[in-house]
């Protein structure tokens, strides 16, 4: 019942990492990283299966020897999600993984040696179809562009990106897609806007190095949002000190809210105060926590009173309007005759609302991997 987001995108060219399709007003792709040593395969492809769960549709894994080379070969050959191969400096690593099936490299042409090295690189994600992507970071920028401007600027690294991106053109090569990321919300979101008016190809948004779980996804949320408000991304990582689960969830919950993409459920729920009849947060948690395998988009209001409730549940899929003792229930909008026991909603409400899912879901045809 939500409705439709009035963001207009900006006008991009399309590439695609494996199967899923980037730029040229494609869903905006929820991707991470994984953070355990590359060359333990058996964690590294446990933890890509745990991002794969809660709906991560491209995961970049660091490359950064020969011997994580080798495992991310076995690595790719378990998992069934796009892998992002990330490379610095190697060109002979690049072209190990490309052989190997990676789906993208996250590589800067321009670190990477003569042009002759960078020649070999291209040359192979050209005839394996395989993109590319630049990624520039405010905390590594080129010597020569740190002495001219002193400090990080917005100008600072997309000079620094423009660089890598005319040593493709040069090469005729324009499946790539561009990142211009710093700590510091302002500067990231300065960057991004002067390269989205630089180049057509697709952007991949994120704040780096934003921090642990609550503030790196206060910062995320809000540089990120910045700029997709303004129709501007084409990927995203929320970029955390914590699980990389946790980025997934973030990041879909950031583009729920600006109407974006509609995947699982959007709790609407009051913070509670003494008016509530019943325990709300707990109840919210605990239903966030059960259904986060539906991805089924939907609104459930749960709200604690009768003062917002009756409004919030008339806007919604499922509402919960709390009274003593038994809450009314709300389908579609409309207040339904059965009310709820206070004291079993978490059971109740996850069984209404896993009926609504399957409705939806079989109403609507959609599969999983659209959403």
């Amino acid at each position: 019942m939500t409705p439709e987001s009035p963001i207009k995108r900006r006008k991009s060219t399309r590439i695609n990492v494996g199967n899923v399709p980037i730029g040229d007003g494609a869903p905006i792709a929820v991707q991470s990283m994984t953070n355990t040593p590359t060359t333990d395969v058996t964690a590294t492809v446990a933890q890509i299966n745990r991002i794969v769960g809660v709906g991560g549709e491209i995961v970049r894994v660091s490359v950064p020897t020969m011997e994580a080379a080798e495992a991310f070969q076995q690595i790719k050959q378990q998992v069934n999600v796009p892998l992002v191969a990330d490379i610095h400096f190697d060109y002979r690593i690049a072209l190990k993984v490309a052989e190997y099936g990676a789906d993208c490299l996250r590589i800067n042409p321009g670190n990477i040696g003569n042009m002759e090295r960078i020649k070999a690189v291209v040359e192979s994600a050209r005839d394996k179809d395989i993109p590319i992507r630049i990624g520039v970071n405010a905390g590594s920028l080129e010597k020569d562009i740190q002495e001219k401007y002193g400090e990080p600027t917005p100008a600072a690294l997309v000079e620094s990106a423009m660089r890598h991106v005319e040593i493709l053109d040069k090469l005729n090569f324009d499946q790539f897609k561009v990142s211009v990321k710093a700590s510091d919300v302002f500067l990231a979101v300065g960057a991004y806007r002067l390269l989205a008016q630089k180049i057509d190809q697709p952007l991949h948004l994120g704040i780096t190095e934003a921090g642990g779980f609550r503030a790196g996804a206060v910062k995320s949320s809000v540089g990120l949002g910045m700029l997709l408000a303004e129709g501007i991304g084409d990927t995203i990582r929320i970029s955390l000190a914590a699980d990389p689960v946790e980025e997934i969830k973030v990041g879909f919950d950031i583009l729920k809210s600006l109407r974006i993409r509609s995947r699982g459920i959007n709790f609407i729920a009051c913070p509670s105060c003494s008016r509530q009849e019943f325990d709300v947060i707990g109840t919210v948690n605990a239903l966030e926590e059960r259904l986060e395998d539906v991805l089924t988009p939907m609104d459930v209001s749960i709200i604690g009173c009768v003062v917002n409730g009756p409004g919030e549940a008339e806007v919604s899929d499922l509402g919960l309007t709390g009274a003593r003792n038994m809450s009314g229930f709300y389908l579609d909008g409309k207040r339904q005759r059965e009310r709820l026991a206070n004291d079993d909603l978490v059971r109740q409400l996850e069984q209404r609302i896993r009926a609504k899912a399957a409705a939806l879901d079989e109403k609507n045809k959609i599969p999983t991997t659209q959403l």
